[in-house]
C-alpha cells in the first residue's frame, strides 16, 4: 500500500472526499515528524510507538575500493510495534 492507497482507505472508510482524507493522512505524518524532531515519542495505543534513537558515529569500508570511511552520527525513527497490531498480523 502506497500514499494514495491509504489516502483512498481514508476517504472511504471515513466518509471524506480524498482532498480531505489526504489533508488528514498528511497532518498525521507531519505531527508524527514533528514530534520526532522535538525529541519525544509518538505512542498510540493499540498500534505502536514511534521513536528516534542516536547513532554513534562509525567507521565503514566502501564496497567499491574498500577504502576506509568516517560515517557520522545520526538520529535514527523507529517504530515498535503494540500488541493490537501483532495481535492483528498473527
Amino acid at each position: 500500500m502506497n500514499k494514495n492507497d491509504l489516502v483512498a482507505n481514508v476517504a472511504s472508510s471515513a466518509g471524506l472526499s480524498k482532498a480531505d482524507s489526504a489533508k488528514a493522512v498528511d497532518a498525521v505524518f507531519e505531527s508524527v515528524t514533528a514530534s520526532l524532531k522535538g525529541g519525544n515519542e509518538v505512542r498510540l495505543v493499540g498500534f505502536g510507538t514511534f521513536s528516534v534513537t542516536a547513532r554513534k558515529a562509525s567507521e565503514g569500508r566502501n564496497p567499491r575500493t574498500g577504502e576506509k570511511i568516517q560515517i557520522p552520527a545520526s538520529n535514527q525513527p523507529k517504530f515498535r510495534a503494540g500488541k493490537g497490531l501483532k495481535d492483528a498480523v498473527n
